[in-house]
């Protein structure tokens, strides 16, 4: 959970210093636009800055501090003057707008400020977006509305022309690992979590689940099944693939790790160490890279990923690994 400044400024520098800026010089829009992908930080932003509007430290370098009782009341959405709205079931319907706006026809509780956010705002009714139009239309001094959505192509032009646009760009590996890594995740882990996905708390998710730690395992044992000779590769597929890997959202998952290990063989091969993501074996595929010619290297991670093509295209996942494993064994000579 990002909670300060610093925290945002390590996986949102263009968006720290946009409001750091904007919060030091006493310059804050009316309504911001918190726009991008998932977990990237935007509803954890927009509390900072209620946060460091509210807080009862005055250094302006300190806050929030996440101590005070103003603090602590915005973490816990019950501050009188900081107002969440989330979609009631699928959508932000027109009375939770109507009830925003009585609430701030109202004086400030304990101070003249007043804030709210709209998480998901691109899936306000048409009638509550009409309802927030005419809200911003008519704007009331030390008012703040921040505005979050994942589309923002389906914000009605209207609001979006008076809201100040806020990009929060997709989180890198190299981020993505150090914020896992903080959470007490081993390195190796959060290096290949990273490369599944750029969302944190999938990412936290899935590093944690006991699950995937031996859905690593299955699919190194698939690797060394495949290596071998085809009897033994199928029969590996029917007796722990497919007891492991059921769904098929999982099996992708699991050609994502087959794929990540090739890639690894490719890595070692071109003595680029520092890009080799399964460290924790990493002496076991020095050697068997040492078997691969890089053209059959290459060969063999499109077969992969056209794999993973015909399972999306709703192919019989049996039939997409069967086939898969006997075209690894293509051009294989058996020991």
């Amino acid at each position: 959970m990002i909670d300060n400044w610093n925290e945002l400024k390590d996986i949102q520098p263009q968006v720290y210093r946009m409001l750091q800026n904007s919060l030091m010089k006493g310059r804050l829009a009316h309504a911001y636009l918190f726009e991008g992908e998932k977990a990237t930080g935007k509803k954890e932003a927009s509390i900072i800055l209620a946060k460091s509007l509210f807080c009862e430290v005055d250094n302006l370098q300190e806050v929030p501090c996440n101590k005070c009782t103003n603090c602590r009341r915005i973490d816990n959405e019950n501050h009188p003057d900081v107002h969440v709205i989330e979609p009631d079931g699928l959508s932000i319907k027109k009375e939770q707008i109507q009830y925003l706006q009585e609430e701030f026809s109202k004086k400030g509780v304990e101070s003249s400020k007043k804030i709210y956010i709209l998480v998901s705002a691109d899936k306000m009714t048409v009638q509550a977006a009409n309802s927030l139009l005419k809200f911003l239309e008519e704007p009331q001094s030390d008012t703040l509305a921040i505005l979050i959505t994942e589309q923002s192509q389906r914000i009605i032009p209207t609001i979006l022309s008076r809201c100040q646009l806020i990009s929060f760009q997709p989180l890198t590996s190299s981020i993505l690992v150090k914020q896992l890594m903080e959470r007490g995740i081993e390195e190796t882990t959060a290096s290949i979590v990273a490369e599944l996905t750029n969302q944190l708390d999938e990412a936290i998710q899935i590093s944690s689940d006991d699950w995937f730690a031996q859905a690593q395992r299955k699919v190194l044992k698939l690797y060394e099944a495949v290596n071998q000779d085809n009897l033994k590769a199928l029969i590996f597929l029917q007796e722990e693939w497919f007891n492991h890997f059921k769904e098929k959202e999982q099996i992708d998952l699991g050609l994502d790790l087959l794929l990540l290990i090739y890639k690894d063989l490719l890595y070692i091969q071109l003595d680029k160490q520092e890009e080799i993501l399964f460290k924790n074996i990493q002496t076991q595929l020095e050697r068997y890279a040492l078997q691969y010619a890089q053209r059959k290297l290459a060969s063999d991670m499109e077969k992969i990923l056209e794999a993973k093509r015909r399972l999306l295209s709703n192919t019989n996942p049996q039939l997409v690994l069967e086939q898969l494993v006997l075209n690894l064994q293509e051009g294989s000579s058996f020991v």
